[in-house]
């Protein structure tokens, strides 16, 4: 459905790199201001605020690994849901080393969407999620780097 690529460039070995952005509970205390209430390696669940100003209350965010390979690949399925909306968001991290530390390269696809997401126009959920993306890569590579 809509389709979101990029690189980012983290400042530590992809040996930690790649073991931090392998855990679904990781990845889920990073995002910021995320109630995490189930949090392992291979899944984690929790509420989250929306960031579309129609979708009031929180959405419960779910997220699974799909695919692993130890230090060099994951790939994760992450559900959204509210009262009267959900999505499905397919996305897959590659892991390469770079000058300086390590090269992520990512992919996302959202797959799906439900209920009031539907009627969205496509230019303004790219937009939210573009925001959402930069947001958490933010916060991730805060977390990692520890500043």
């Amino acid at each position: 459905m809509i389709h979101f690529e990029g690189d980012k460039r983290i400042g530590r070995p992809i040996a930690e790199v790649a073991a931090k952005l392998s855990d679904a509970g990781f990845l889920a205390n990073s995002v910021p201001d995320a109630e995490v209430s189930e949090n392992t390696p291979d899944r984690a669940t929790g509420k989250i605020k929306p960031k579309l100003s129609f979708l009031t209350g929180s959405l419960t965010l779910h997220a699974e690994v799909t695919a692993r390979a130890p230090g060099k690949s994951v790939a994760y399925r992450i559900e959204t849901k509210t009262m009267g909306a959900s999505s499905t968001v397919e996305t897959a991290l590659v892991f390469s080393e770079a000058e300086g530390g390590t090269l992520v390269h990512w992919t996302g696809d959202i797959v799906a969407v439900t209920g009031l997401l539907k009627m969205v126009p496509k230019g303004l959920l790219e937009g939210t999620a573009k925001k959402v993306i930069e947001d958490v890569w933010a916060a991730v590579e805060s977390k990692i780097t520890g500043g």
